[in-house]
Order: C-alpha cells, then sequence, then structure tokens
C-alpha cells in the first residue's frame, strides 16, 4: 500500500516537471517574438496545459496497457518506481543543459529497461508489435513509439516549411497589389495580424502539450493503482478510500477515473507555471530568430500533429515536434537562418534519450532487487 501512494507521489513529482521541462514547447516562440511577456505566456500555457490533459485519455490507455505485456510482468509499484525515477532524471539533467529532450521519450524509454529487468531479460516482457485492424489501432512500442518519433518531427517539419512557405508566397502577392490589398503585405500590418494569432496558436500548442503529455503520467498511475486493486492490497481499505480502486477491463485496459485526471492536470499546470527559461532560450531565441509570423507556422503546424496524434492515442513528443517545425519555418526562410550547431546538439539529446532512460532504469531495477535480497 505504502509503496502504491510512492508511486503516486513520484508520478506527480515528474508530471509537475514535465510541466516545467516542456514549458517551452508552447511558449518559447511567443516569447521570442514578443507577442506575450514571459509572465502571460506562462499563464496561459498553464490554463490551456490544464483544458488539454482533462481531454481524452487515448494516450494514458496507451502508456496503462499498450507498452508491457502484463501476462509475463506484475507491473509492481517497484517497476513503476524505478521507471518514473529514470525518467526524472533524465529529464532534469536535459533540463540543467537547456536541451528540449523529449519527456514522453523518457517515460517510454524507462519503462521498457525496467520491464525487461523486472523479468530477468525477457524482452518478451515489453509489447513490441501487437497488430489491430489499422497501424495506429494495434499496440507496442515500435507502431505507437518507434514510428512516430521519426515520422511525427519529420511532419512538423514538412508542415512547418510549407505553411510558411505559402505565406510568404501570399505575402507577396499582397505587396504586389495596389490599392486596398497592398497594405497586407507591409510589415506594420504582418507583425500586428500574426502578433494576435499567435496567441491562438500558442494556446492550441499548450491545449496540445497537456492533451498528450499530462495523460502519461495518468496511465502510470492509473496501471499502479489497477494492479494493487487486482492483487487485494485495497481488499481492507475504508469505504471513504474507495476511489483509489480501478479495475481492469476484460480487454486488459483500465478506465482512468475523474480524480486521476484532475490531479495530473492540476499538477502539470503548476509545473507549467513554474517555467523552464532555459529550454525556453534554446527553442526561442538560440536555433533561429522568430517574427510573429513565424511562430504562428510553428506553433500551428506542431499542434495540428500533436492534436492528431493524442486522439490516435500515439504518445509523441511535444518537444521534438516543435522544434522540427521551428526549423521548418526557419529552412523556408532560408536554410542557413537555422543555427545547426544548436540542432545537432538537441538532436543528439533526442537519440539518446530511449537508449539513456532503458539503461537508467535497468540499473535502478537491478540495484533494488540486489537491496532487497
Amino acid at each position: 500500500m505504502s509503496l502504491v501512494l510512492i508511486v503516486v507521489l513520484i508520478a506527480l513529482a515528474f508530471t509537475y516537471i514535465n510541466g516545467f521541462h516542456d514549458t517551452a514547447n508552447s511558449i518559447a516562440t511567443v516569447v521570442a517574438t514578443k507577442v506575450m511577456t514571459p509572465g502571460q505566456a506562462v499563464l496561459m500555457a498553464a490554463i490551456t496545459n490544464l483544458i488539454g490533459a482533462l481531454w481524452g485519455t487515448a494516450v494514458a490507455v496507451t502508456i496503462a496497457s499498450g507498452l508491457i505485456d502484463t501476462g509475463i510482468i506484475d507491473v509492481g509499484p517497484q517497476l513503476l518506481i524505478c521507471a518514473l525515477l529514470g525518467a526524472t532524471i533524465w529529464n532534469l539533467f536535459t533540463w540543467w543543459l537547456g536541451l528540449p529532450s523529449s519527456s514522453s521519450h523518457a517515460l517510454v524509454g524507462s519503462l521498457v529497461g525496467a520491464a525487461v529487468a523486472a523479468s530477468a531479460n525477457n524482452f518478451n516482457a515489453v509489447i513490441w508489435f501487437q497488430g489491430g485492424a489499422h497501424w495506429w489501432a494495434g499496440k507496442g512500442v515500435i507502431p505507437k513509439v518507434i514510428v512516430p518519433m521519426v515520422v511525427s518531427p519529420f511532419l512538423g517539419f514538412v508542415m512547418g516549411f510549407l505553411l510558411m512557405g505559402a505565406l510568404y508566397a501570399l505575402l507577396g502577392w499582397f505587396s504586389s497589389q495596389k490599392g486596398f490589398l497592398h497594405r497586407f503585405g507591409r510589415t506594420p500590418f504582418v507583425n500586428g495580424f500574426f502578433g494576435k494569432a499567435q496567441i491562438l496558436s500558442a494556446s492550441a500548442m499548450g491545449l496540445a502539450h497537456g492533451m498528450n503529455d499530462a495523460q502519461k503520467s495518468m496511465g502510470i498511475i492509473a496501471l499502479a493503482l489497477a494492479g494493487a486493486t487486482a492483487a487485494g492490497q485495497f481488499d481492507h481499505l475504508p469505504v471513504w478510500l474507495d476511489f483509489l480502486r480501478i479495475q481492469g477491463d476484460s480487454h486488459g485496459g483500465f478506465v482512468v477515473p475523474i480524480w486521476v485526471k484532475v490531479v495530473c492536470a492540476l499538477t502539470m499546470a503548476a509545473g507549467t507555471a513554474g517555467g523552464g527559461w532555459r529550454i525556453i532560450k534554446t527553442l526561442g531565441h538560440k536555433m533561429v530568430k522568430l517574427h510573429p509570423i513565424n511562430g504562428f507556422a510553428a506553433e500551428g503546424s506542431s499542434a495540428a500533429v500533436i492534436l492528431t496524434a493524442s486522439v490516435l492515442g500515439i504518445p509523441v513528443s511535444t518537444t521534438h515536434n516543435v522544434s522540427a517545425s521551428i526549423m521548418g519555418v526557419g529552412a523556408a526562410k532560408r536554410w542557413n537562418a537555422i543555427r545547426w550547431s544548436i540542432v545537432e546538439r538537441m538532436v543528439w539529446a533526442w537519440i539518446l534519450t530511449l537508449p539513456v532512460t532503458a539503461l537508467l532504469a535497468y540499473g535502478l531495477v537491478r540495484a533494488s532487487q540486489l537491496f532487497t535480497q
């Protein structure tokens, strides 16, 4: 019982860290373009993260029942604690370096490493691929994590590039016109219009972040409580603690209770309000110089990719998508507008996240096993 509560507390701590670690995902561009002050942007991000976190549970279900085969391994509190600690260590390390790495991939990598260690190196404890009616309806690390890890940033880059190119073409056409239409291509009008439009696109980005990222911790908490319920650990709880019991369904999944949604949503909003200025500086200032029109294109394209993935229950990286969209927008301006040395550091963080967190969690499980022997 006490270990289950520890899982819940660590999961909420991870959610809080995710909030300030990934704050830059939804507000870096709107701060960099000076459309909003940092305080205004953080408040907006916290509110939209909260709304997004309460909107649907498809990603939470994937984390809870789509990555680890509970028929092979008992997903107990010890495994979940080690997985959460591995992901948290990596998040704090990359935050300290100011690198926008993926909290999503950190958690998935840690779950995989912990599951392999807890099952005595049985790699079948991880659901690598389990087909469904369509590829997105299947379970497993490959269709839900590995494929989207490559495809979603690519889509973000392409959409950012195409949207920015289309906006440049449209503004160029307005500038070539005479009379009333010419004013729409002038810089004061463009900055003013897209400054207002960027508030909407940044709000959509905050909504997408909450809808995808907060649900990951919901899934972990639901998994821990469902496991404890199945193991009979809650059999003797008083009636007023009945809310802790979560029953699995006939398909091996779990229904995420409203209270879990609310607590995770509020925790992420609080973390978001804490800010993450190191990463904001990298995304909003160092990688490419942004204007309101660039920020609108980057936020709009990345939000579209993430919201679509969230509906399909795919836990994509908010960080990777918004970073790739900013790269696409910068490339549409001109290829050398992007500071590729910064991009190189970011890509290395992306590549290393899954293996490093898997090894961290693997080592933590092994160490805990030695300690408890």
